[in-house]
């Protein structure tokens, strides 16, 4: 089994590139990728962590971009991660991330939830700091109890102290990570975006005109006809395969390394033809 879909500390899962490395081998993963939000400040802690084990592992990243006024994100896989072009769209979403999490930190202020820039910086430890973090401080703080009525009181979309995120268009991510060498794969494209399945292939088909590479069509909180209407797509379009979990450790319970919800099962051959994929679009000639 395998789970190209994972995020580590460097953005906002609970455990280190290492840690990860270590669990993967622990449930006997063969291949793996870590996928943190706009960074890839994880990458080089977790190839060393694999270097003496014997699991394949792909660079990876997951971009938001802004694609006909919706927030879609795209994972890349086998980027080059110090790419210039690559870091530059990275460090476009970073500094308007900080703005956000300020403007942020100014309403939960004004409603008396006393926080501050230097405490959420501590609290994500100098990672990409996110609304996870923002939910943890405030449970520390003794402000409410879980993060969860964090997010259900003031920072889900919507309620009183969201603030909407400023990120990159849609082609800029795909050209960004394609500069880097790297493979464009529609995150979950039926769950986190609430979207609407009729609709979905005609939006596959205009991804596929700013690039997309291929669609994640195995993920922890797919329905079996979800799944199975996205290898249908795949297919029918002759779009690259992947799947993952989404796994952010005790930021997101339920959700298991590997298993998801633990009916999760993603087969080897996703991660064989990725590969052969990726292989194929850099050198035509190296697969029969």
């Amino acid at each position: 089994m395998i789970d190209l879909h994972i995020h580590s500390t460097a953005s906002d899962g609970t455990f280190s590139p290492a840690e990860i490395v270590y669990k993967a081998k622990k449930i006997e993963l063969t291949a793996i990728s870590i996928t943190d939000h706009d960074t890839t400040d994880g990458i080089e802690d977790f190839l060393k962590a694999s270097e003496e084990k014997t699991i394949s592992i792909i660079p990876g990243v997951e971009m938001a971009g802004l694609w006909n006024m919706r927030e879609l994100h795209i994972l890349g896989f086998w980027i080059d991660w110090k790419e210039q072009k690559l870091q530059s769209v990275l460090e476009y979403s970073r500094i308007n991330r900080d703005i956000r999490n300020s403007n942020i930190i100014n309403k939960l202020n004004n409603r008396g939830y006393l926080i501050t820039y230097d405490e959420l910086l501590d609290e994500s430890r100098g990672e990409v700091i996110g609304r996870p973090h923002i939910a943890s401080l405030l449970v520390r703080k003794k402000y409410f109890k879980c993060a969860q009525d964090v997010f259900s009181a003031c920072l889900a979309r919507g309620s009183e102290c969201y603030v909407q995120r400023v990120i990159p268009e849609m082609k800029e991510v795909i050209s960004a990570i394609h500069s880097a060498g790297g493979l464009a794969v529609w995150a979950h494209p039926l769950h986190r975006n609430k979207h609407d399945i009729r609709n979905t292939k005609s939006d596959i088909i205009s991804l596929m005109e700013l690039g997309l590479d291929g669609i994640e069509a195995y993920y922890s909180e797919y329905s079996i006809k979800q799944h199975n209407y996205l290898l249908k797509c795949a297919e029918e379009l002759n779009l690259a395969v992947s799947g993952g979990t989404d796994y952010h450790g005790s930021n997101q319970p339920g959700i298991e390394l590997g298993t998801g919800h633990g009916n999760l099962k993603i087969p080897d051959s996703v991660y064989t033809n990725l590969y052969n994929y990726y292989k194929k679009k850099h050198n035509p000639d190296s697969i029969d």
